[in-house]
């Protein structure tokens, strides 16, 4: 996160009131109180590129991992059901972060050096399942982290638990600003993703003061709290940034849906220029798959619509011009270092010489956007952890509020302490056909993908405009 102006102000206002206020014998503590309740003034630590492991053995259909007395880290997500895919998503960027760790020699925690145990737990996308394995993780395998999910419903379910016996939730990929409010929220869990709010105030600072074209928008999302809370996002961000643009339908589906052909129709006879959309997969590939077939050429505002295996299936043409926000991205070229240079290629040269299987397709080849986020947010988890030095949830906590991480690419996050969100720049990519992917893709073949679109042209929304929503019921952030 970078210092504005007015931000450099207030901290230069807050030093100077505690600057007075300490020759009451009271200033410094009012004055650390309200650096650390905005998260400015937290620990500090980014990604070890010197003691980056050897990489080349990972072997996905035969990982490695330890047992006994380790650091142990559920993936609390769907490894079956409709959704199963969505836990590979997950497993592989979290254990890809274990394997380095624990090929490092382990983290020294409470005395000793302990190795990183990743643990799947099912809970099949269903609410009553989500709960049943998430305390079964706690009492029965003694888990530190429950790391989750596809999901805020889940998600809520994962940090009621984590509260009720007093273990670290990371909410990595539900995105509801309502699990962290007043009603909701838990010291126990953190929030190391974007969320809904900030997702959708940045399409309407993107559209609204950058782009300045399309100005008619519908809405369709799935019908969860996620997919309101996106949408709720989307609106208040409009009327702040793009008051002159119009909503002209609004829709939201069941989870899973086939058939999204009365949706389409309504989307062409409303005159929208942009579909909105937080559709994740099957919903993603679906819905845009069946609306290309419909002759719907819109581009899509999305969350999700990037898995490549689908963006493959419905091919270059119909995948330009989709606008894809990212956490995990930076403004063109993607590769300004060699250190994030060799770090992407440890994981790319594997899926190109030794992956094999259901490994072996799109999904899987660049481990960059959605699951780098899912990575990087681990490594975060894990540094704290380290920092800590204990797998004592109180030390975690005291460590993780108002920390600074930069991640492996240099992008920089901030946990806002009184409520748990993270602060962060994100990026709205604009896909392109292969020719124009080296905007990007700076290095050879200097393209993402051949078969479809992909990041082209990149923007960067700051993070103070758009910092997450934050309840000022909740005591600690009043």
């Amino acid at each position: 996160m970078k210092l504005t102006k007015k931000m450099m102000a207030v901290m230069i206002v807050l030093c100077f009131f505690g600057f007075i206020l300490s020759s009451c014998g009271e200033g410094v503590t009012v004055v650390d109180k309200v650096k650390k309740a905005v998260g400015i003034g937290g620990g500090k630590a980014e990604f070890d590129h010197k003691n980056y492991s050897d990489m080349s053995d990972f072997d996905p259909d035969n990982p490695v991992i330890p047992t006994g007395d380790t650091i142990k880290i559920a993936i609390v997500a769907s490894f079956s059901g409709p959704a199963a895919i969505v836990g590979d998503i997950y497993w592989m960027p979290v254990q890809w972060a274990a394997h380095d760790i624990n090929k490092r020699g382990g983290i020294l925690v409470d005395g000793k050096k302990k190795l990183v145990q990743v643990i799947k737990a099912d809970h099949q996308s269903q609410v009553p399942v989500c709960k049943k394995v998430a305390e079964r993780m706690v009492l029965k395998e003694g888990v530190h982290v429950l790391w989750g999910t596809n999901g805020s419903h889940l998600m809520k379910v994962i940090n009621q638990v984590a509260a009720k016996y007093k273990v670290i939730a990371q909410c990595t990929a539900a995105l509801s600003d309502e699990l962290y409010d007043a009603q909701n929220f838990t010291r126990y869990s953190f929030m190391s993703s974007f969320s809904c709010e900030q997702i959708g105030r940045s399409f309407a600072y993107f559209y609204g003061k950058k782009r300045k074209k399309e100005k008619k928008f519908y809405i369709l999302c799935q019908d969860y709290m996620f997919g309101h809370s996106l949408a709720a996002g989307f609106k208040k961000g409009l009327k702040e940034y793009y008051p002159d643009a119009e909503i002209v339908g609004e829709d939201y589906h069941k989870l899973f849906l086939t058939d999204f052909a009365p949706y389409l129709e309504k989307i062409k006879a409303s005159g929208a220029e942009v579909i909105y959309t937080g559709d994740w997969v099957p919903d993603a590939a679906n819905l845009l798959i069946q609306a290309r077939q419909a002759g719907i050429t819109l581009p899509f505002a999305n969350v999700f619509m990037n898995e490549p295996n689908f963006l493959h299936k419905v091919g270059v043409e119909g995948t330009t011009g989709l606008m894809n926000i990212d956490q995990f991205a930076s403004k063109p070229p993607t590769f300004q270092t060699e250190e994030y240079k060799n770090f992407y290629l440890s994981w790319h040269n594997l899926y190109k010489n030794k992956w094999q299987g259901k490994w072996k397709n799109y999904l899987w080849a660049h481990g960059t956007s959605t699951m780098g986020s899912y990575r990087q947010q681990t490594y975060w988890l894990l540094s704290v952890i380290e920092r800590a030095g204990t797998l004592d949830p109180e030390k975690i906590i005291e460590v993780w509020e108002g920390d600074t991480y930069t991640m492996a690419n240099g992008h920089e996050i901030t946990m806002r302490a009184c409520d748990h969100k993270a602060v962060q720049d994100l990026y709205i990519s604009e896909f392109g056909p292969p020719e124009l992917q080296k905007k990007t893709y700076n290095i050879e073949p200097y393209y993402w993908y051949q078969g479809c679109s992909s990041a082209v042209d990149v923007t960067e929304i700051p993070a103070n405009k758009i910092l997450p929503a934050m309840d000022t019921k909740l005591e600690r952030c009043q």
